[in-house]
């Protein structure tokens, strides 16, 4: 039986994952592109050959937002996609690059499994995606990870640094190493967040994060203006991912999303869209921009 958005964006309560995340173990699956369609779900997507012929790299692009954007950019013609994923979430990359491939027999997806906390990995995975696809059109900055901890005094000296290294310097990181193999009229959209904005207390590293990733996006857009290489970034709220389970104890599955004004959590395939007109020349005039998928929380930005 098709699930529908409201079902899904109520979950169950269910056992914790570990970091990561999967989505394999999720009750029920975040709703991809792959899955829309069905009765209950949201409207079929209508492509428009948008990335006709681009190639992307994504980050965390085997589950969650990252596998609904590789979706849409395959639906919209682009013809080869890297994702870069956790060691841990192997089931996962091999799920959206079976499907990916499944929905558009022309885009080839090469799945890469490393950390991007390590600039070497960083280093030879950018390779493997130029040695396959030759050049870089989109790069999206995705791959995150956040923990809960109630208090700066119990915050792991480790996790603190943990945390940036995956969050924020994984940025940097692919980044500059994928810039070279970037021309003009290519875009980088990096992945932020709700809580840049608003904060939160029981995410102190990640929410920090979050915040460096903003004044990255910013800045970066200003030095590379003049290459006429665009750079946006998303800060999705509550939304239904595998970070989730990953993150938060099973009491507070279950009132996720709830406190935002469309009383539920977001699906990965109302997020990705974002993703595509920031990637697309319909945002031809959009550099140091953030949207906001966050089912109506209204911030200062």
């Amino acid at each position: 039986m098709a699930q529908n958005v409201s079902q899904v964006s109520d979950p169950p309560k269910q056992g914790p994952q570990s970091q990561p995340g999967l989505q394999t173990e999720m009750t029920p699956h975040p709703i991809n592109y792959d899955m829309v369609g069905g009765e209950g779900h949201l409207e079929p997507y209508k492509a428009g050959g948008k990335l006709q012929g681009k190639k992307a790299l994504i980050t965390g692009g085997d589950s969650g937002i990252g596998r609904s954007v590789a979706f849409l950019y395959a639906k919209e013609g682009a013809d080869g996609i890297t994702i870069f994923y956790h060691p841990r979430e192997e089931k996962d990359a091999a799920d959206t690059k079976k499907d990916v491939e499944g929905s558009n027999a022309k885009c080839k997806v090469l799945t890469v499994s490393l950390d991007v906390g390590e600039v070497e990995l960083v280093k030879k995975g950018i390779q493997q995606h130029v040695d396959k696809f030759g050049q870089i059109d989109i790069l999206v900055n995705n791959a995150a990870e956040q923990h809960v901890v109630p208090s700066i005094e119990d915050l792991p000296e480790e996790q603190i640094e943990r945390t940036f290294k995956t969050n924020i310097f994984g940025q940097f990181y692919v980044t500059k190493y994928a810039l070279p193999h970037m021309k003009p009229g290519s875009a980088i959209i990096n992945t932020t967040s709700v809580t840049a904005y608003r904060g939160s207390a029981t995410l102190l590293d990640y929410s920090s994060t979050k915040g460096a990733i903003l004044a990255f996006t910013r800045s970066l857009s200003q030095q590379l203006v003049s290459k006429q290489i665009r750079v946006n970034g998303v800060a999705p709220g509550p939304i239904w991912t595998p970070l989730i389970p990953a993150s938060f104890p099973p009491e507070k599955i279950e009132t996720f999303g709830k406190q935002v004004p469309m009383e539920r959590a977001g699906q990965p395939s109302e997020v990705a869209t974002a993703y595509v007109f920031l990637a697309s020349p319909d945002s031809s005039y959009y550099t140091g921009q953030v949207f906001h998928p966050n089912g109506g929380s209204v911030l200062n930005t």
